[in-house]
């Protein structure tokens, strides 16, 4: 059986929003949902995709689906997609349009205490500097 290839969506929201809701900036924290959610289906993700506000026609988005790389699109959530695409509804009839499925992953989102923002800060805050986010 031919493994199902995914693209994980993620919402690069700007760090200031960092307190007001912390899933939206943690891009790591997206992804590993994104990542759980297709391992439990049996999916492999190829590709971890990252934007804020792009359009859904952009070319970007399509490279893999139209090289018959990806076969769905998955978000943690319909607030990082929305976060991440200027319609996610535009996105959705973009995709039925293309034939790819675009799935939520909808698994809870981790609590976020001072520490773990604090440590989402100092990864997002100091990656010229060579942290790595360990």
């Amino acid at each position: 059986m031919d493994d199902v290839r995914v693209a994980a969506i993620a919402s690069l929201t700007p760090l200031e929003e960092l307190d007001a809701d912390p899933f939206l900036v943690d891009t790591r924290s997206q992804h590993a949902m994104c990542e759980r959610w297709a391992a439990d289906k049996g999916y492999v993700v190829i590709r971890q995709l990252l934007f804020y506000g792009l359009r859904p026609d952009h070319r970007m988005l399509w490279a893999d689906v139209d090289a018959g790389a990806v076969d769905l699109f998955v978000a943690p959530n319909e607030r990082v997609l929305e976060r991440a695409v200027t319609s996610a509804r535009a996105f959705s009839a973009e995709c039925e349009r293309r034939g790819v499925r675009l799935e939520t992953a909808g698994l809870d989102e981790p609590a976020y205490d001072a520490r773990m923002k604090a440590h989402v800060h100092r990864r997002l805050s100091m990656p010229t500097a060579g942290y790595d986010g360990c």
